[in-house]
């Protein structure tokens, strides 16, 4: 079998691990569709390459708003590797505590909100602690990591407590430990990751199920489209209105802060 097909096989079985969690996927839109109706926002917090995931949902073409990224530079940028704002900067980072009670500090979060945390390994101490802030501020919090990788990784939790201790609802990317998925006569470690591909996966489904909930409680969401589809005149107007309504749902979180 080339290295090719071991992938193409590998992810014919992340797609059979998403399919099997249709039902919490289910509720998960639910959630968030909840959230969205009620004029608030879904969170969405990633660090290290699982901001992919938080900027897979929104803002892109097929996506609506209703969520708010929560990007930290500091943690995601990945491009210099190494020197100023290298890679051992950004991973030590994700790993001091007190940094996620800074971040949600700028946010006026409510029990009306939902939030979506992704975290491979499910063992990094920003992930956990933005989602435990979460709790304790009574949002209802969806884990998304790969079961198998936290499963085998060893928590930086003063207590070993991962991602999925704080969580309401745990999605699974259906990536294996180490995430990488082939292995190559005479590499002594495997290579090409699937928790991406997995993880993409899962955030379009919810998706898709919010905007199917939105659309039925007769509030159809505003979507980025493209210009192929739709001409560029409309694409233009449904830009414009998705950006609005995203800046008016934001004002939102900064209305009372401090109060």
């Amino acid at each position: 079998m080339t290295p090719s097909s071991q992938y193409l096989k590998a992810c014919r079985g992340i797609v059979s691990a998403v399919e099997s969690q249709l039902s919490n996927i289910e509720k998960t839109a639910g959630w968030f569709a909840d959230s969205i109706l009620a004029g608030r926002m879904v969170h969405l917090f990633g660090s290290g390459h699982s901001r992919i995931l938080v900027e897979e949902m929104w803002p892109r073409y097929g996506s609506f708003p209703g969520f708010n990224p929560i990007v930290e530079l500091s943690l995601t940028f990945h491009n210099n590797v190494v020197g100023a704002n290298g890679q051992r900067q950004a991973m030590f980072l994700e790993n001091v505590s007190g940094l996620a009670n800074r971040i949600l500090r700028n946010f006026d979060i409510t029990a009306a909100d939902s939030a979506l945390v992704a975290s491979s390994s499910g063992c990094n101490l920003v992930p956990l602690e933005i989602a435990a802030e979460f709790k304790r501020r009574g949002v209802k919090v969806v884990a998304l990591v790969s079961l198998a990788h936290c499963g085998a990784s060893a928590s930086r939790h003063p207590e070993g407590k991962k991602l999925t201790d704080f969580a309401d609802i745990v999605l699974d990317t259906g990536a294996p430990v180490g995430d990488a998925m082939v292995r190559i006569e005479n590499l002594d470690t495997p290579v090409a990751p699937g928790s991406t591909v997995g993880g993409c996966m899962v955030i379009n489904c919810i998706k898709a199920e919010t905007a199917q909930r939105l659309t039925l409680a007769g509030r159809p969401p505003i979507v980025l489209t493209a210009s192929a589809i739709v001409g560029r005149e409309r694409a233009t107007e449904l830009f414009e209105a998705a950006y609005d309504e995203h800046a008016r749902r934001l004002s939102r979180l900064y209305a009372n802060l401090g109060a």
